[in-house]
């Protein structure tokens, strides 16, 4: 039994070891990725809706209505459909109400009854929505349709405290707020999921060789014939006529497995963060590269002069200005050909260059045309 344990753990620790010398050695592990990963159906997607409306019920830090007039206009139509009218000399400042914008995604295929999450933001000038209910508001999709109503109590994150002097204290976004399930389904989005002799997949990130390789594979699992790529991010699929066999024949298709193309080479450099991407894909030809910073400091001292006891002097404080200029004297590596993402990141690690420098580094490799990739600034 022992014996048996000891060699398990010796194949154990192969694995493992041959794992890490594909890792450091670069070459990449393919992995299989289901289609439902890589690929859309067309036409099956989310719809967005929104509405106006009103939240009551806030202690003190809803909208000045000063600076707000729609949200007193709101206050009257609303009491107008009951009945009550405001007269208009009247200017009631209602500092427990807030006008609202109330925003939600209709999911596919949603049916009338089913709750959907809203979100609820402030558009007025209201210093918190904490507390506060959402009055029943239609939301409405692109078309003007209205497909669900929302109400009810919100759940704010945030939190907002003022004094009298001026002094506040907020804590992430107080006008702003979501209500889990706050609206109800009242209209079906068409779709035209169950209609036609085909179906049309579409891919998130458009690749010729993904392309090709979900054709095969659906091909290969389905029948010749069956799938036509159309272009790098388009498949076309002939799929059962009625819609019972369609979801069935879906429901097969999306766990379906295939490696996708491999990534452009591309470097993304965000130049607000400062945060630098380098795929696997990255190669740079044979190149030398030095590196080397100045550095100035100006250090401004000051110096008092203090005159001797019972002289006739007086104490005086002069500046006392250093200025020291170094440089750094960093060695030039070179690239080899063919040198990879690991290598890339060793040569700049070992140099010391900050995020800057290395976009400098890049678009100076770039420029010599011994970068291949695509260098994208965001």
């Amino acid at each position: 039994m022992m014996r048996l344990q000891s060699l398990h753990g010796r194949v154990r620790q192969r694995i493992l070891i041959g794992l890490l010398l594909m890792i450091t050695s670069g070459v990449p592990i393919a992995q299989a990725e289901r289609v439902k990963d890589l690929a859309s159906v067309q036409g099956v997607r989310s719809n967005q809706l929104v509405g106006y409306g009103l939240v009551v019920g806030l202690d003190g830090t809803g909208d000045q209505t000063s600076q707000a007039p729609f949200t007193i206009q709101s206050i009257r139509n609303m009491l107008a459909e009951f009945g009550i009218i405001v007269p208009p000399d009247a200017n009631p400042q209602l500092k427990n109400v807030a006008a609202v914008s109330v925003q939600a995604e209709l999911p596919a295929f949603a049916k009338p009854g089913q709750r959907i999450d809203v979100t609820v933001a402030s558009i007025g000038n209201a210093k918190s929505l904490r507390g506060g209910s959402l009055l029943m508001t239609p939301l409405k999709g692109a078309d003007g349709r209205v497909y669900a109503m929302a109400q009810g109590n919100l759940a704010v994150g945030g939190l907002g405290v003022s004094g009298r002097d001026g002094s506040r204290i907020s804590i992430n976004i107080p006008s702003a707020g979501r209500i889990p399930g706050g609206a109800s389904v009242e209209r079906e989005v068409p779709s035209g999921f169950a209609h036609g002799d085909a179906i049309q997949l579409n891919l998130h990130n458009p690749d010729f060789t993904t392309a090709n390789r979900l054709s095969e594979a659906i091909e290969q699992r389905f029948g010749s014939g069956i799938a036509r790529a159309q272009d790098a991010a388009s498949v076309t699929i002939r799929a059962p006529a009625s819609a019972e066999h369609r979801v069935a024949f879906l429901a097969a298709l999306e766990n379906l497995e295939l490696e996708p193309g491999g990534a452009p080479a591309r470097i993304i450099v965000n130049s607000r963060t400062g945060t630098v991407v380098i795929n696997q894909e990255v190669r740079v030809s044979p190149a030398a590269v030095t590196h080397g910073s100045l550095t100035v400091t100006i250090r401004e001292d000051f110096r008092v002069s203090q005159p001797e006891p019972f002289g006739q002097g007086r104490t005086v404080v002069t500046p006392d200005t250093g200025i020291e200029v170094s440089q750094a004297n960093n060695r030039m590596f070179l690239f080899a050909p063919g040198v990879g993402l690991a290598e890339i990141v060793r040569a700049v690690n070992e140099v010391g260059a900050a995020p800057g420098d290395l976009v400098a580094i890049l678009e100076a490799l770039k420029e010599a045309g011994a970068l291949r990739a695509e260098l994208v600034v965001i």
